[in-house]
């Protein structure tokens, strides 16, 4: 088992877990098909790490050198000396702390069945092993893009591994805690005694591995990427051409509309966006983006309600979701859209036990082309039996849209998956819904996915989208003006330099 298998849900399946941990696999299994680059952006980090902790005794360091393995994004390559930098600055030269001889693993053997056989579980987690010369200290280091909370389960069994990992008799003391690479900011975990961090274990962390070791719930999401059981597990919906490509000699990868969107703007803005490198906040949360994404928050509090009843045009002044901070005028903008979808609320003809799904993550294996499809529509709910996709956009502009598949693809990708009929239940009378909101009022635009016209449209805007992502290899960027609202050109050595106009050059 691993620490990584006690974090965040989002990004895990727990049956995927439990076989990995249980070392099951497929006896036939596909054919590894490797991408010509590295795609663990923090590897080269930790290699380039290990021999910056090597050399605490020397005198004069040298500068570390990134091993060399598969081809390095250049992004990467920039991240990896920014995320070098930030870890000399969370932790200074400590002579009294060196690297461990190898990453600590916590092994416990015990008899399993009537044959006296015995099942060895092991434990790790993923970080920088330090200790003090004479062994009584040790400290875990758990590298992050950013500093998260932490899950008692986590805490525990990080503080496991760093006092009983590759047991030492002479250590007193554990020290726990993890460290961001995007700013060199530090966060305690855990510290305490070596009898102490077995205590927390017993009542946080134990319990998390028998329930985790005892799981059977399969969670389809992006870990099916790269999951060996995903062939023939039994929750991955398979669909044959969805994206209309019949092409399974490229590696295997995920996919979704954001991810279109990306490689069709600059290959490398899209990859690294892959990667969850850290974004430029300034451009990720924009006042007019955070605004879209408070009225997105709002709504689906509203629609997730368990008495489901149709929104209204009054809206509390207080509607901002904690989290979100918006300017006055994007606030009373917000509200007003958010009265405005009053009149086109979905709830308004959804009858009572009818199913509705609040922004559910949809997983697809396409068999033709190998890829994983991903969507996230904001609301699929049933009318009459058919499924209805609904997406909710938001704008300060009162300028009509003209080709709605171009502007919004997700929308594409929505009349695919209704049209062809590979959700479970009536596969007949669905439709696609993009529910605009201007100042002006709601607009509600209706797509029809059985008509060809429609259908051939949304096949031609996945192709756009597909065929040439599909085809890449080593995603490379190409600067142009887009780069000064790009929220990863921080990782970007050819981005396009911003000169100064001549107003502000005087």
């Amino acid at each position: 088992m691993r620490l990584s298998m006690f974090g965040p849900e989002r990004y895990r399946c727990p049956a995927s877990d439990v076989l990995k941990a249980r070392g099951l696999r497929p006896r036939a299994q596909a054919a590894w098909k490797p991408e010509a680059l590295e795609p663990f952006p923090n590897g080269p980090f930790m290699d380039a790490a290990d021999e910056l902790d090597q050399q605490v005794d020397e005198e004069s360091p040298r500068a570390p050198r990134i091993r060399q393995g598969r081809a390095l994004h250049d992004g990467v390559r920039q991240w990896t000396d920014h995320a070098l930098r930030m870890y000399r600055k969370a932790f200074p030269v400590d002579p009294d702390l060196r690297l461990a001889r190898q990453p600590w693993v916590y092994k416990h053997q015990q008899v399993a069945g009537g044959d006296q056989a015995t099942v060895e579980f092991r434990i790790t987690a993923w970080g920088r092993c330090l200790e003090s010369a004479d062994g009584r200290l040790r400290e875990l280091r758990l590298p992050v893009n950013r500093l998260r909370a932490r899950t008692e389960a986590e805490r525990a069994i990080a503080a496991l591994v760093a006092a009983e990992g590759d047991f030492d008799p002479r250590l007193r003391r554990v020290r726990v805690l993890q460290f961001a690479l995007s700013d060199g900011r530090t966060a305690p975990i855990f510290e305490g005694t070596r009898d102490e961090a077995l205590a927390v274990y017993r009542e946080d962390g134990a319990p998390a591995v028998r329930a985790l070791l005892d799981s059977r719930e399969y969670r389809p999401g992006s870990a099916c990427a790269s999951c060996a059981v995903a062939p023939v597990c039994p929750a991955l919906p398979r669909t044959e051409g969805l994206l209309g490509l019949a092409d399974r000699s490229r590696p295997r990868r995920s996919w979704s509309p954001t991810t279109g969107r990306g490689h069709q703007g600059c290959p490398a803005r899209g990859y690294l966006r892959g990667l969850r490198l850290p974004t430029d906040d300034a451009v990720e949360r924009s006042a007019a983006v955070e605004r879209g994404r408070a009225v997105h928050a709002f709504l689906a509090e509203r629609h997730g309600r368990q008495q489901r009843m149709p929104c209204t045009p009054e809206v509390p002044t207080d509607w901002v979701p904690e989290g979100y901070r918006l300017p006055d005028a994007e606030r009373q903008l917000g509200a007003q859209l958010l009265s405005h979808h009053a009149e086109v609320c979905p709830l308004r003809t959804v009858k009572p036990g009818t199913g509705v799904r609040n922004e559910p993550r949809l997983v697809f294996d396409d068999t033709a082309a190998d890829l994983l499809v991903l969507a996230d529509p904001d609301l699929l709910y049933q009318d009459a039996g058919s499924w209805v996709w609904r997406e909710t956009k938001t704008s300060a502009s009162d300028r009509p849209r003209r080709d709605l598949l171009a502007a919004y693809p997700q929308l594409a990708l929505a009349v695919k998956i209704i049209g062809s009929g590979v959700l479970p239940g009536r596969q007949t009378g669905g439709r696609v819904e993009l529910e605009l909101l201007r100042p002006a009022g709601a607009d509600l635009r209706i797509l029809d996915p059985f008509a060809p016209s429609i259908r051939a449209a949304a096949e031609a805007i996945l192709c756009e989208q597909v065929s040439g992502w599909h085809r890449e290899t080593l995603f490379e960027a190409v600067p142009g003006s887009e780069c000064a609202s790009c929220e990863v050109a921080e990782w970007c050595s050819a981005r396009r330099s911003q000169q100064p106009g001549p107003e502000s050059a005087q």
